[in-house]
C-alpha cells in the first residue's frame, strides 16, 4: 500500500509538471502570436514595401537557439538602444542580434523605426540589416555581424591608437560618402540624428559601417526643417537643432564634424575640454584659426600626415559652424575628402618610385 501511495504521489507531481510546463508553453505562444500580430501591423504602416515584412522576419525560437537563449557570454556591446548579442544560425551564419533594454513604446517605435529605415538602404559603409523578429513585445534586428567593433573603441586605447592616419583618413571618407547617400540618394532623404564614433563599425578589413538606425528619421523635400523631439548624444549634437528642433540633413553634418575633430584628436567630445572650460570643439576651433593646431592634433597624426591633417582640420571646422545653412553638404564633404585620398595616393605612387611631388 505504501508503494502504491508513493507511485500515486510521484504521478501527481510528474502530471501538475506537465501541465504547469503546457500551460506556460500555450501562454507564451499565444503571448509570440500577439505581439507578432502588434509589431507586424506597425512594420505594415512604415514599409514601402509590404513584401519586405515576409522576407526579413526570424522565430524567435531560431534566434534563441542561435544565441544559446541570449547567454550574456554572447553580449558583442550595447547602446542607448539595446543589447547586442552574437549569433550562429542553423546555416552557421554568424549575425549580431538586437535586443530592446526598456519595454516601452518609443523603443518599441525605435525598433520598428530600424527596421523601416534600413530595409530601404543598401550602401557598403551602412550595416546590413537581414530581418527582425516580431515574437517579442519589442522586435529583434537581425544584423550583419561586424568583427572589428567601434572606431569608438580603437581610437580610444591606451597608448598610441591601433588605427594609423591612412585608415581614419579612408574611415572619414567612407563615412562621409554613406551620409552622402542617406541625405540624397536613398529613395527619401533620410537624417541619421546619432552620428558618433560609437556608432561607426569596422569591419575584418577596417571598412567603416554606420549602425544603429533607432533615431533615423526619413523626411521629404516638404518636411526639410520639420520641427521634431530632440535625439541624439551630449557631444555630437548640433547646437541649432537642440535650441530649434528643426531636423534637416545639416544636423549629421555638424555630428559627422564632431567625429573628424574626434579623429584627428583621439580626445572625446563628451568629456574633454580645454583648461578654462571651453569645449573640444570650440577649443579645436580656436587653435586651428590661431595656427596652433598642433596643439591638440593627435601625435600620431602629425607623425604620418600633418599636412593632410590640416586639411581634413579645415573640413571638420566648416561641418560645426553654428549655423546649419554655414555648413557644407555631405556630398561636399565627400569630394573634398575624396580629393586628399587622391592627393595622398599620388604621393605615394610617386615616393615608391623614387620620385619628388612638387
Amino acid at each position: 500500500m505504501g508503494l502504491g501511495i508513493g507511485i500515486f504521489l510521484l504521478l501527481l507531481v510528474l502530471a501538475t509538471i506537465f501541465a504547469t510546463k503546457s500551460l506556460k508553453d500555450r501562454k507564451a505562444k499565444k503571448m509570440r502570436e500577439y505581439f507578432f500580430k502588434q509589431n507586424r501591423g506597425l512594420l505594415l504602416q512604415q514599409l514601402v514595401d509590404k513584401d519586405i515584412a515576409e522576407r526579413m522576419i526570424f522565430s524567435l525560437e531560431e534566434l534563441e537557439n542561435a544565441t544559446n537563449k541570449f547567454d550574456k557570454a554572447r553580449i558583442l556591446g550595447g547602446g542607448g538602444h539595446g543589447t547586442v548579442y552574437k549569433g550562429i544560425l542553423s546555416d552557421q551564419h554568424v549575425v549580431a542580434i538586437k535586443m530592446s533594454k526598456l519595454v516601452i513604446q518609443r523603443e518599441i517605435e525605435g525598433f520598428i523605426n530600424e527596421v523601416a529605415i534600413l530595409s530601404q538602404i543598401n550602401h557598403r559603409n551602412v550595416v546590413k540589416l537581414f530581418g527582425c523578429c516580431l515574437e517579442t513585445e519589442v522586435p529583434l534586428l537581425v544584423y550583419e555581424f561586424i568583427p572589428n567593433g567601434t572606431l569608438y573603441a580603437h581610437l580610444h586605447v591606451d597608448g598610441p591608437a591601433s588605427l594609423p592616419w591612412k585608415d581614419r583618413l579612408r574611415i572619414a571618407f567612407e563615412v562621409a560618402s554613406s551620409l552622402a547617400y542617406l541625405h540624397s540618394s536613398a529613395s527619401i532623404s533620410i537624417v541619421h540624428r546619432d552620428i558618433k564614433t560609437s556608432n561607426i563599425l569596422l569591419d575584418d578589413c577596417l571598412t567603416a559601417k554606420i549602425s544603429d538606425f533607432g533615431a533615423s528619421r526619413g523626411i521629404t523635400i516638404a518636411e526639410s526643417g520639420v520641427i521634431t523631439a530632440v535625439q541624439g548624444t551630449y557631444g555630437y549634437i548640433d547646437p541649432e537643432y537642440f535650441y530649434t528642433r528643426r531636423l534637416t540633413e545639416k544636423n549629421d553634418v555638424y555630428s559627422y564634424g564632431v567625429m573628424l575633430v574626434e579623429l584627428l584628436t583621439r580626445k572625446k567630445p563628451t568629456i574633454d575640454m580645454s583648461l578654462d572650460g571651453v569645449s573640444l570643439v570650440a577649443h579645436f576651433v580656436q587653435l586651428l584659426s590661431e595656427d596652433r593646431l598642433s596643439e591638440i592634433l593627435d601625435a600620431q597624426v602629425t607623425e604620418e600626415g600633418e599636412e593632410e591633417a590640416k586639411q581634413v582640420a579645415a573640413i571638420a571646422a566648416l561641418c560645426v559652424q553654428m549655423k546649419g545653412n554655414d555648413r557644407p553638404t555631405m556630398r561636399h564633404v565627400e569630394m573634398r575628402l575624396q580629393g586628399i585620398q587622391s592627393s595622398n595616393n599620388f604621393r605615394a605612387i610617386l615616393e615608391y618610385k623614387g620620385c619628388k611631388s612638387d
